[in-house]
């Protein structure tokens, strides 16, 4: 792959500037849940002697990256009126991230997830959501005010699995995008969630045409598009970059990731670190990508991306060497004076 191609004209061009006091601000849409997490790698959960509980979910962890890095996020979603929801709420506002859009449903639970580690570092998951609060989110219950200051609006595609969250989704999507917010989605896929792969598949792909910005694995890639060789540029061209699409990113792991716009493409490597806990690094990822779009909508720009990219990227690379002291997502994502971005 070319390192670098002709650079494309500046986003200021093709999308619209929010102007006022909070016209940073990346609004992150979807779930957030406890995550119980064993002290010790390479057991399972019947093995796992005790668990630490964490706060989680991806959309949350990017709001949280984000302001860490010190940029302006909110967070938009339902949490059970419980101990456990009430503690969420308050972690996103001790994170200094607005907690205006969350509410709260008596009648169902906050989300759990049981997480296994493995040697490597990597993760399985085990969910009680059955349902959860943050599938009860209704339409009437989103803050349009949050979404229409939204420079970028961030989701994932749990909250497709499911009515009312899914049209509630799908709403908050057109309020951002007629407000001339940029459209930011991460797949996430956590098959487990979905009636099956073939409704995963669907539903993930039934928004895909909408996004500005796309951030997916390699796995993902193969999920997708049924092709084994999640290398392949022309598959990830011809069957994932849409028109409307400014920038498509591809995370390899501890390779590094490879990124995609209209006019260039290239690749920034990894740099390796011993991996513990891998529990949020893609979520930090995207929060070190957002929070500098955010503030500077020219990253679509050749020299920029692959600079903004690498600095993520750094980022990324933190968390996974981080988590080795303190597992999991919150307490292992670094302030922006902890790197140099």
């Amino acid at each position: 792959m070319a390192e670098d191609y002709a650079p494309c004209d500046s986003i200021n061009d093709s999308l619209n500037m929010k102007e006022g006091a909070n016209d940073l601000l990346v609004v992150c849409f979807g779930e957030m849940l406890i995550d119980f997490v064993p002290p010790v790698c390479g057991l399972s959960l019947a093995e796992a002697p005790s668990f630490k509980t964490a706060p989680g979910g991806a959309p949350a962890n990017v709001a949280v990256g984000i302001s860490r890095l010190g940029g302006s996020s909110a967070f938009i979603g339902k949490l059970g009126d419980d101990d456990f929801g009430h503690m969420l709420s308050d972690i996103l506002k001790q994170n200094k991230v607005d907690n205006s859009g969350v509410r709260f449903d008596s009648t169902a639970r906050t989300a759990l997830a049981f997480i296994t580690l493995r040697d490597d570092g990597e993760r399985e998951f085990l969910f009680f959501r059955h349902p959860s609060a943050d599938m009860l989110l209704q339409e009437s219950e989103l803050d349009v005010n949050l979404l229409e200051q939204a420079r970028i609006f961030h989701y994932g595609s749990i909250s497709l699995i499911s009515e009312p969250c899914r049209s509630s989704h799908i709403a908050a999507m057109r309020i951002a995008k007629k407000s001339g917010s940029i459209l930011s989605y991460d797949p996430n896929l956590r098959l487990a969630l979905w009636p099956s792969a073939e409704a995963a598949r669907e539903g993930i792909m039934s928004i895909w045409d909408q996004a500005d910005v796309i951030k997916i694995s390699e796995e993902e890639i193969t999920f997708l598009t049924g092709c084994d060789d999640h290398t392949d540029d022309k598959v990830v061209l011809d069957k994932l970059f849409h028109p409307n699409l400014k920038l498509l990113i591809v995370t390899e792991g501890a390779e590094g990731c490879r990124y995609y716009t209209k006019e260039f493409q290239g690749r920034v490597l990894g740099v390796k670190v011993k991996a513990v806990d891998t529990t949020g690094a893609g979520d930090a990822f995207v929060g070190g990508i957002l929070s500098k779009l955010a503030s500077n909508l020219n990253l679509f720009e050749v020299n920029i991306v692959a600079y903004r990219i690498r600095m993520a990227q750094s980022f990324h690379d933190s968390i996974c060497h981080y988590s080795k002291s303190k597992p999991n997502i919150f307490p292992s994502l670094l302030s922006c004076r902890m790197r140099s971005y």
